[in-house]
């Protein structure tokens, strides 16, 4: 059996999950998100990430 699992609906579901337990999360979360969008922007994905 091959198990493929993607981050990011992984991690996305997780940040719903941790929203609907504790909704103050909210703010932490989207923040979080944007800075690490915001850097691999930057620094690009060539430094051996891949995500897709």
């Amino acid at each position: 059996m091959n198990l493929n699992i993607s981050i990011g609906p992984l991690v996305s579901l997780i940040a719903g999950i941790l929203i609907l337990v504790v909704p103050r999360l909210l703010n932490y979360i989207v923040a979080i998100y944007l800075i690490i969008i915001g850097l691999l922007g930057l620094f690009g994905t060539g430094g051996g990430f891949h995500f897709r």
